[in-house]
């Protein structure tokens, strides 16, 4: 086969996004909409891809990466006009040993590496200057028709808004997707006019030129029109989401994993999953993570690039960057901040919050506790109202708690202050200073009874 390049269209502002950012890097699943299809590229086998780029160059070049090469459209006039943006490396690959330039545009996540390779053996195969990549949509308006003689060759392309009745019953649509043969193109390029209502350059005319010139021109139809559906606002960024969502959830469903309800959890790309581990609805799974085997998500849990490993639970709870042991439980209602390591066989209840901390194995933290920059060791009990005070206003401070620690209801330990191990630290008590192995620490003033306090002081309450 000849040699393919990939030409990628990514300079426009994507103005229907109402964004300040590019329209091609805002993600699916956790992944750019252009690195979904650069991906596509690489796996079809192409090893030169350059890209056009404009509106927020310097973002999509930043988030696409070095190894591909660049053009700038500094003003957007058109397809054409951004195709002629790369003329001069088109020149010099035809120079070198001619090949195929296959142009695809940055927010077409779903065209498939397998496509690509087909529509380039399909060139190849039929003799073709230019192929067309189109589909067959059950509802074609505001797309440009295919029009194909008796013997099934592409004769023109005709735009919606100047469709005959009969071409607009015509249901093969061009996509907008193109196969060249990098020669003829140029030949093309040359004779691109801008003598139009909008004054820009229009890939489709190209077409034309090929046509006129003889130059042999093919349509190869895609079955699957998902592949060429392309992002202008945030609709289609959410019905393109559902469509890659769902593929990723069946893949795992496949391989061992039950997901109650597809159609509301949402998992990215790259999370690794073990057999038999439950997702329940409303669960969203994002970045690095990897969860294990047997375990139970959700439903409502958030999970950010984080470890859990076999057998936990995680109940309408949040965990980002943090590692859960084996047979803990998490929730309902926690907040794992980033930097936690949570041993095996732990519970860390409802509505407690854990920060920067390391738990040991067999701990209970049950509920209502904040435990921030922390080390916490073995079979320790932090009872409800815990809180390790770790910021003074200036710096952050450690608390340290040993094994087999108990701490009662309603405790503040402020940091820096050690547990020891073995200790008992009375409910409602305010730590300051460290604690030895074996003792009780009461950090409280006593109880002290006024008698007919209320009646003195007339304060009674009355309904």
């Amino acid at each position: 086969m000849d040699k393919l390049i990939a030409l990628i269209l990514a300079a426009g502002e994507g103005k229907r996004m109402k964004s300040k950012h590019a329209k091609v890097i805002h993600k699916i699943c956790g992944k750019p909409i252009i690195n979904r299809v650069l991906e596509s590229v690489k796996e079809a086998g192409i090893t030169r891809t350059i890209i056009v780029v404009g509106h927020c160059a310097d973002e999509v070049k930043k988030c696409a990466g070095e190894k591909y090469e660049y053009v700038l459209q500094e003003e957007q006039l058109g397809t054409g006009h951004a195709v002629m943006q790369a003329e001069e490396l088109l020149r010099e690959i035809n120079k070198e040993d001619g090949g195929l330039v296959f142009i695809l545009y940055g927010d077409t996540p779903l065209i498939s590496s397998e496509t690509i390779k087909n529509v380039a053996e399909f060139h190849k195969n039929g003799g073709y200057k230019a192929t067309i990549v189109t589909s067959i949509l059950e509802n074609p308006s505001g797309y440009g028709r295919i029009i194909r003689d008796l013997e099934g060759n592409v004769i023109k392309i005709v735009e919606d808004a100047d469709a005959s009745f009969y071409e607009k019953n015509i249901k093969e649509i061009n996509s907008g997707i193109y196969c060249f043969s990098i020669k003829e193109l140029l030949i093309a390029l040359g004779e691109l006019s801008n003598e139009n209502e909008q004054s820009e350059y229009y890939l489709t005319d190209s077409i034309e030129i090929f046509l006129k010139k003889n130059f042999k021109v093919g349509a190869y139809e895609i079955k699957n029109y998902q592949e060429i559906l392309g992002i202008n606002d945030r609709v289609q960024l959410a019905q393109v989401s559902k469509i890659i969502s769902r593929r990723i959830n069946e893949k795992y469903m496949m391989e061992g994993v039950t997901i109650i309800d597809p159609d509301s959890v949402f998992i990215d790309e790259g999370v690794k999953i073990g057999i038999d581990t439950v997702i329940y609805p409303g669960s969203i799974i994002e970045g690095e993570t990897v969860i294990g085997e047997d375990c139970i998500i959700g439903p409502n849990s958030r999970i950010v690039s984080s470890i859990i490993k076999n057998n936990v639970e995680v109940i309408n709870s949040i965990i980002i960057e943090s590692t859960v042991g084996n047979n803990t439980v998490i929730g309902p209602f926690a907040y794992i901040r980033p930097e936690n390591r949570i041993g095996d066989n732990v519970k860390i209840g409802d509505f407690v919050e854990l920060k920067k901390s390391k738990i040991g194995d067999k701990t209970k933290i049950p509920h209502l506790a904040y435990i921030g920059d922390a080390v916490i060791g073995r079979n320790v009990n932090v009872a409800c109202g815990v809180i390790t005070a770790n910021y003074n206003g200036k710096i952050k401070s450690t608390t340290l708690i040993g094994n087999n620690a108990f701490i009662g209801c309603n405790v503040t330990l402020v940091a820096p202050v050690k547990v020891s191990d073995n200790t008992y630290i009375a409910a409602g008590s305010t730590i300051t200073d460290d604690v030895p192995e074996y003792s009780l620490a009461i950090a409280r003033e006593r109880q002290v009874i006024k008698d007919n306090w209320v009646k003195k002081k007339n304060m009674e309450r009355t309904e």
